[in-house]
């Protein structure tokens, strides 16, 4: 499950990319958002369960920078190889040990694990080698915002976690984060501009919603049946599907730097899960927000 999971997150990003040449960001995260919420709650009618929330705050925070940080991740796709955009993205697991290591220091943790330490050093050298192509392609501002969707998804899966730790159930929080999608996406759509529909583009906005949703289903039973960590780690499969959807349907070549900044990043997102796993709640891997 966790395997087709992400094999079926990269063909949303496929699906995104080839819809960013005839919709702007906004629609793409409005028909996602839109989708997702009506099969959620479909779900949650058919498995009789409630969409009612005690903390509506709490959602409305998560949602906030969830989207952000999709509409980034979106816009990446769109200007960058699928690969890269989505290495960047992973980066929230290193942002999350980051976080953890600013949190010790904050509160005066008497030891700090060197290893954590390594892995950032690693993850962010990653970054920058990723990053070196765009810069001599003139693509910077694109990979900065790709780079700043992981930061962003760091922040929303504390959000989530909160929200688990209430006791509020996982299709409940991704429910609220696609009527967030909704309400933001028509919001940038109705300033930019709403594009005139055709098969093909009705064919990828419905395959961007219900990949992206069937990703986060099975990617939700994966972890509520196998091995956290084990799925935590599995979950880098994605980038490894979008380096061969790439190549082969978008003729993208990848540098031999970005090759390494990818290793590099992924070595560094399954060391920072591992230690993170030892003073946190296992955690549910990148991305799961989407």
């Amino acid at each position: 499950m966790m395997v087709l999971s992400t094999a079926l997150f990269s063909l949303m990003g496929v699906c995104v990319k080839i819809a960013s040449q005839q919709y702007s960001t906004g629609e793409i995260v409005f028909y996602r958002g839109l989708i997702g919420a009506l099969v959620i709650a479909t779900f949650t009618w058919w498995r009789r369960g409630s969409l009612r929330t005690s903390v509506p705050a709490m959602h409305a925070w998560r949602s906030l920078t969830g989207v952000t940080a999709l509409s980034m991740w979106f816009y990446a796709i769109g200007n960058l190889p699928l690969a890269t955009a989505m290495t960047l993205n992973y980066m929230s697991s290193i942002w999350m040990g980051l976080f953890l290591l600013g949190g010790a220091l904050m509160f005066g943790a008497g030891r700090i694990d060197g290893r954590l330490i390594l892995a950032l050093l690693l993850g962010f050298g990653g970054v920058a080698l990723i990053l070196r192509p765009t810069i001599e392609q003139d693509q910077l501002w694109h990979g900065l915002i790709g780079l700043l969707s992981g930061v962003i998804s760091a922040m929303a899966y504390l959000q989530v976690t909160a929200l688990g730790r209430v006791g509020e159930p996982e299709y409940r929080v991704v429910f609220y984060f696609s009527l967030g999608g909704v309400i933001v996406g028509a919001g940038f759509a109705t300033t930019l501009g709403w594009h005139a529909h055709d098969w093909r583009g009705i064919g990828l906005l419905i395959a961007v919603g219900l990949l992206a949703t069937g990703a986060q289903l099975l990617m939700t039973r994966a972890y509520a049946t196998g091995k956290p960590l084990v799925n935590a780690s599995l979950a880098y499969l994605g980038i490894a599907w979008a380096f061969i959807f790439g190549v082969l349907l978008f003729d993208e070549r990848v540098t031999w730097q970005a090759l390494v900044g990818m290793t590099l990043i992924v070595g560094a997102g399954v060391t920072a899960t591992l230690l993170r796993s030892r003073t946190a709640p296992a955690s549910t891997g990148p991305s799961t927000e989407y």
